[in-house]
């Protein structure tokens, strides 16, 4: 698949309104936001702006027009729950707009890169892709990999092929699905992987390739942001030998919602860890079990017929299916805010 030849650029701060040229106009457009991370980060408290990410990249204005906004510029940990809204919101506004983007880019830290990518996957929604792209090693050292990993993002996000397929991460000339997707290295450039369902693709030097059919529509968001409250607060507890009650209790009588279990093997805890959990159900927090392994399926615990006849006040445990346990805290957060029925809960797990 040729790729087609354009130009670009914008780069300004939040919210960009362009003017394209008569010429930049017939071409696609990706909007990128910048929110910090190694892909911007000079050390020292110093960082390049996402305007100076695009400009210092030879050649990238010949591939799209291009507008950058200034959404945070702070290392992956620091980003919240409200920058989460406000990043899924703001694209639902472009998306919407007369001349919406053909995709976008989220440039952002390496560390949460995964998060984000999974919660915009379930509030955005719409047929533009939605590219997650950062770096491994910092701007401005040897062989640093974010000018790649900016260039092929921009390169995606114009694919036809991409159409659909929703939010994705792209590092190291791969492309993985939101949901699959996680940081299994704490320093390597191939940090990325998606243990079970492999890379979704690859942006190779002549083509971007995917290795799956796109969905035959686009879809809308899984949850709509405009109509859900305030998230609930949502923890995850890690199981080891020697657990004990401590933890689940605490986070119970911080005011957990919902609790998610990082346990072992196939979702096992210590008896300890099991009593507590029980007991936060009693007390009407929903309980998720997923696996400290890296990869594997949690089953579903509960059939729905059981989550369906329920004591008024208790809450539900249901398995997290293949989410590792980050991913399993951001679905149950969103199913807890937006009043998802405990029956309902194993359909969503197994959601794809």
């Amino acid at each position: 698949m040729a790729l087609r030849g354009a130009a670009i650029l914008l780069g300004v701060a939040a919210p960009v309104v362009a003017q394209p040229t008569t010429q930049q106009a017939a071409r696609p457009r990706v909007h990128v936001f910048a929110t910090g991370g190694t892909i911007s980060n000079l050390g020292n408290d110093q960082r390049r702006t996402g305007s100076e990410l695009v400009d210092g990249i030879a050649g990238l204005r010949d591939m799209a027009t291009i507008t950058v906004e200034q959404f945070r510029n702070v290392p992956s940990g620091s980003i919240t729950h409200d920058d989460w809204r406000r990043l899924a919101g703001r694209i639902r506004q472009l998306q919407q707009g007369p001349d919406a983007p053909a995709g976008y880019i989220i440039t952002h830290g390496t560390d949460t890169m995964e998060e984000t990518a999974y919660f915009l996957s379930l509030t955005v929604g719409g047929c533009e892709p939605v590219i997650v792209t950062g770096a491994m090693r910092q701007a401005n050292w040897a062989g640093a990999d974010g000018p790649s990993n900016l260039r092929n993002s921009v390169r995606v996000a114009i694919a036809p092929a991409s159409r659909g397929r929703g939010a994705m991460v792209l590092m190291n000339d791969e492309i993985f699905a939101a949901r699959d997707v996680t940081k299994s290295n704490t320093t390597r450039l191939s940090a990325f992987t998606a243990p079970d369902a492999g890379v979704l693709g690859l942006a190779d030097p002549d083509t971007v390739v995917f290795h799956r059919p796109a969905p035959a529509a686009c879809q809308p968001p899984r949850f709509d942001l405009s109509t859900i409250g305030p998230f609930p607060r949502v923890d995850v507890v890690y199981a080891h030998i020697g657990a004990d009650s401590v933890s689940v209790d605490a986070f119970v009588n911080a005011g957990a919602k919902g609790v998610v279990v990082a346990g072992v093997g196939r979702g096992g805890t210590t008896p300890s860890m099991g009593r507590a959990l029980r007991r936060a159900t009693e007390r009407g927090v929903t309980v998720v079990v997923s696996n400290r392994t890296g990869s594997g399926r949690v089953g579903m615990w509960s059939e729905p017929e059981s989550l369906d006849s329920l004591p008024a006040g208790r809450g539900a445990m249901v398995g997290a299916t293949d989410l590792n346990p980050q991913k399993a805290r951001i679905l149950l957060m969103l199913a807890l805010a937006a009043h998802v029925e405990a029956r309902a809960l194993p359909e969503l797990f197994n959601a794809r």
